[in-house]
Parts: C-alpha cells; sequence; structure tokens
C-alpha cells in the first residue's frame, strides 16, 4: 500500500512541489522541489491542462490509472492497473513494454543484419596446439575466429564439483557457399586427449550461410571414471568439413559456463512420462516486435503472437524465460509471395537452445511461395533429471532459465521470389507449472544463469489479451519488487526513454 500525502497543488508546466511522504515497502523521504523546465517526450506528448488537488489520502494496492486527470478531494482507492499509451506515464509496467526494452538492436531497411556479438565479448585468439591454449574463464564470452583449417585449442580450468558448458557459434561470412555438411565441431577433453564430449552443428539442406552452435560439456558423474578429476581440460573447434568450405575465416562466440552440483541428491532417472501432445499455438492477431541479431542481444517474449519482417539470409533471436516445470512450444509462420512459380529446400528454420545455448531442437520447412510454417516437436517441461534422459532433445531441457528461439529465413529465398522482406509470425505458447528447482551447493558462472529472475520476466513483454491484473503482478509482484520502489524504477526508465526520443528527434 502506498500512502501519498500531498500538502500543496501540482502544478504540470512550471513546477512540482514534493514536501510529502511516500511510503511503499520502505520509507522515502523526498523534501525536495522537482522542477520540469522541458517537455518530455515518450510515444506521445503528455498534456495536463488541470490542476490535480490532493487534499486527502490516496491509496493505491497498484498503479493509480494515468490515461485521465485523476481529481482527489476524497479518498481514492484503486486496486487494478492499467497501463495506458495515450499517457504513459510512470508505472512500474513501463519497464515491460516492448518500447522501453527491446531485445534486439535497430536493423537499417534494405540489408539482413548480421550477427550482434556480446557487448561484452572478449577478444581472443585460439592456439594451434594445447601448449599455447589460452585460458577461457566460466562466465565470461568470447569473441574469435576460426580458419578454413586446422584445429583451434582453448583452455578450461576446472573442478570436481561443477558441469562445465563451453557453446560456440560460428558466423561463416554472408557472401560465401556452404555445403550441407559444413559447419563447426567442438569438443571437450582431458589433458590426455580423451574426449569428454563432441557436438557438432551443420548447415544442412538449405545450404545457407547462418549462425551455427555447438555444445561442449564435461559433466560430473558420481559413477563415471572419465572426466571427472579437477585441473585442465581443453577444448577444441574446427570445421567439420574444410575442404569444401569457403576459404574465408568464420567469426566465433564462445561462452563457458559452469553449473554447481545440488546440495542434496535428487532423482538420477529422467521422467518416464510427460505431456508429449502437441499444443494449439496461440491464436490472434500478431503484435508487432522486432526480433534481436544475436544471442546476448535476443528480443524478451512470453506466451503470445509476435510479428516481425525477415530477409533472405537474416536470423532472428528471441528468448523465453522457463521456470522448473514449465513448458515451451513454438511455431513460425512465413507469409506467401506473390511469386510462386520457385522452391527453396528448408527454406524457414525454427530452433531452440536452452539457457547455456546448446541446441534442444530444430524444425525446417521448404517454400513454393505460399504460406510456411515450421514448429517444434513437443518437449518435457524443464527439469534437471531430463539429463539422465537417452534422448538428446529431453536430456537438453535440463535447466531453468532463459530458452531461445532463432529464425533462420534462407538466402537462396532470394533466387526464387526475391529479396522481400517476408512477414514473419512467431508463436508461444508456455504450458506447465512452475516447481522449485534443486537447491545448488555453490553459485554458477556467470552467476543467475539458470533462474528467472525478476528481471527476464518483467522484460518479457505480454502479449494482447493479458488482463489489468495479469500486468499489475508482472510489473509489480514479480521478484518482491515494492510499489514505490517499482515507481521510482519505472519514473527513471521512462524518463531516459523519453530523453533518448527526444535526442533522435
Amino acid at each position: 500500500m502506498t500512502v501519498i500525502r500531498t500538502a500543496t497543488a501540482v502544478r504540470t508546466a512550471t513546477a512540482v512541489r514534493t514536501a510529502t511522504v511516500i511510503r511503499a515497502a520502505t520509507v522515502i523521504r523526498a523534501a525536495t522541489v522537482i522542477r520540469a523546465a522541458t517537455v518530455i517526450r515518450a510515444a506521445t506528448v503528455i498534456r495536463a491542462a488541470t490542476v490535480i488537488r490532493a487534499a486527502t489520502v490516496i491509496r493505491a494496492a497498484t498503479v493509480i490509472r494515468a490515461a485521465t486527470v485523476v481529481r482527489t478531494a476524497t479518498v481514492v482507492r484503486t486496486t487494478t492497473v492499467s497501463l495506458t499509451t495515450a499517457a504513459a506515464l510512470v508505472t512500474a509496467a513501463a519497464l515491460v513494454t516492448t518500447a522501453a526494452l527491446p531485445g534486439g538492436t535497430a536493423r537499417a531497411a534494405g540489408e539482413p543484419a548480421g550477427y550482434a556479438f556480446a557487448d561484452d565479448a572478449r577478444r581472443i585468439d585460439g592456439a594451434n596446439s594445447t601448449s599455447d591454449a589460452p585460458p577461457l574463464e566460466p562466465g565470461a564470452t568470447y569473441h574469435s575466429s576460426l580458419p578454413r583449417n586446422g584445429t583451434l585449442y582453448y583452455r578450461l580450468q576446472l573442478d570436481a564439483a561443477s558441469d562445465a558448458h563451453v557453446a560456440v557459434t560460428a558466423v561463416p561470412g554472408a557472401a560465401g557457399e556452404v555445403t550441407a555438411v559444413d559447419g563447426v565441431r567442438v569438443s571437450v577433453q582431458g589433458t590426455d586427449g580423451a574426449a569428454c564430449s563432441s557436438d557438432s552443428a551443420t548447415f544442412g539442406a538449405a545450404r545457407s550461410p547462418r549462425p551455427v552452435t555447438a555444445w561442449g560439456l564435461r559433466e560430473i558423474d558420481p559413477g563415471g571414471s572419465r572426466c571427472q578429476d579437477p585441473g585442465t581440460y581443453y577444448v577444441t573447434v574446427e570445421r567439420t568439413r574444410p575442404e569444401d568450405s569457403p576459404p574465408d575465416a568464420w567469426d566465433l562466440e564462445i561462452t563457458a559456463v559452469t553449473e554447481p552440483r545440488p546440495e542434496q541428491p535428487g532423482e538420477t532417472t529422467a521422467p518416464e512420462s510427460w505431456d508429449s501432445a502437441s499444443p494449439e499455438p496461440p491464436a490472434g492477431e500478431p503484435e508487432h516486435l522486432a526480433g534481436g541479431s544475436g544471442f546476448a542481444h535476443a528480443t524478451p517474449v512470453e506466451q503470445g503472437a509476435w510479428r516481425d519482417d525477415i530477409r533472405p539470409g537474416q536470423t532472428l533471436f528471441y528468448k523465453v524465460p522457463l521456470d522448473w516445470g514449465r513448458q515451451v512450444h513454438a511455431t513460425a509462420e512465413l507469409d506467401g509471395s506473390g511469386d510462386r512459380s520457385g522452391y527453396a529446400t528448408g527454406a524457414l528454420r525454427l530452433a531452440l537452445h536452452n539457457p547455456v545455448r546448446g541446441e534442444v531442437d530444430d524444425a525446417a520447412k521448404g517454400y513454393t511461395g505460399r504460406p510456411a510454417t515450421a514448429a517444434l516437436s513437443p518437449l518435457p517441461p524443464v527439469g534437471y533429471a531430463n539429463r539422465y534422459d537417452a534422448d538428446g532433445q529431453v536430456a537438453a531441457m535440463r535447466f531453468a532459465g532463459a530458452y531461445y528461439l532463432v529464425v533462420h529465413l534462407a538466402a537462396q529465398v532470394a533466387d526464387d521470389f526475391g529479396e522481400g522482406p517476408f512477414g514473419l509470425t512467431l508463436r508461444v505458447r508456455l504450458g506447465g507449472a512452475s516447481q522449485a528447482g534443486p537447491e545448488y551447493a555453490g553459485e554458477s558462472r556467470p552467476e543467475g544463469v539458470f533462474e528467472v529472475s525478476a528481471a527476464d520476466r518483467a522484460a518479457a513483454p505480454e502479449a494482447a489479451g493479458a488482463t489489468d491484473d495479469d500486468l499489475a503482478l508482472k510489473a509489480l509482484a514479480v521478484g518482491g519488487i515494492g510499489t514505490g520502489s517499482a515507481l521510482l524504477l519505472g519514473l527513471g526508465a521512462w524518463t531516459a526513454a523519453a530523453r533518448r526520443g527526444a535526442r533522435r528527434a
């Protein structure tokens, strides 16, 4: 509950004088005068030509509607939240609007966007032998490059109590010709050369240059005998088919993640059954939401239908927060073309990657100029014990955290159907119920990667049809954010967005 006692009149376009005490989870004392002499623009200009007089107590259980002028000479009680675009006044829910929290960077019209590397990626050069292998620090992201021939080596220093995951995303040049079996191979091995794991990712039947990600890991298994000791391990990276590969070097984005063991031993067998029915995709008109251009810049989404444009050769990234016990199903729909005389193999590709960027599932659909849909297979709820399943798709659903939906439109589509852009609709449905996960014995690196945080929930926009109460819970209740704190955070975010918009104008 927030009690706002106002002893003065609030005059808009002149001075806002506050000498009141704001109480919300904590007590915020403001005895200063906030003077606003400029006009704040945020999507629309908020004009207030009347004076809001409040001589009594305003009680707000959530956020007070800001679409109209509030006159209070008595006690005003509000128990619902209404987010309005006409008056994008500061509310905590401003944190979750798509205008304030886009996931991807802006794209110029015409050319497909390239891969956007993590802003904090460290530059590193792989070595040609283990003796010179540079170290990879768990929790960090690296930017490297892979030549056509040869194997690159990187070094990991691991303990005997954590699983280690290394994901390598190879980004070929858009102009190079690739084959279906070309791609990147990653392995983790001990100092004796014995492999702990090996994985490869190829371009597939579409033969379209795109970011491909392979996942290497070292797992601690109480009953295992290989790769269980602490010490030095090596990550190797190479092309799968160098003799048929383009001559230019490929950029690499490398992430290293560690997962501690649970404090208490749990199930060591995967669930025997789960709901494997394919759910209906969310219906209704999609909302526009631009996809990101890389894992680190993926656009947050939740259940709903989302629309963007995509060009041949382009890859879009989205991320979905999934708690323990939750399921995800997704489809990608490509609009039809005016020309229906050609065919592009595997033109539309949709893939799901887990929080360490390991690929879980993928689907591809050819394109004839008619609308096409690619749909993920039914996948189990997120569960720690999934890792013990022999099915790789099930085993990959082993972590809570951000899962990534990656959509690619093959470059060859342009040959028969033009450069586009083509309309793309992503439909995401979430199932299951959130459950308590394992209590880890230590911290993951990076910290929080196997959690769904309040920030993750707030960043993911709600689709059309979400109720005021739903939005109130998202804006205020998630993560225990107090109302007063949320209001202040909303003020900061909204004001910053307005200033950025003013600078662009």
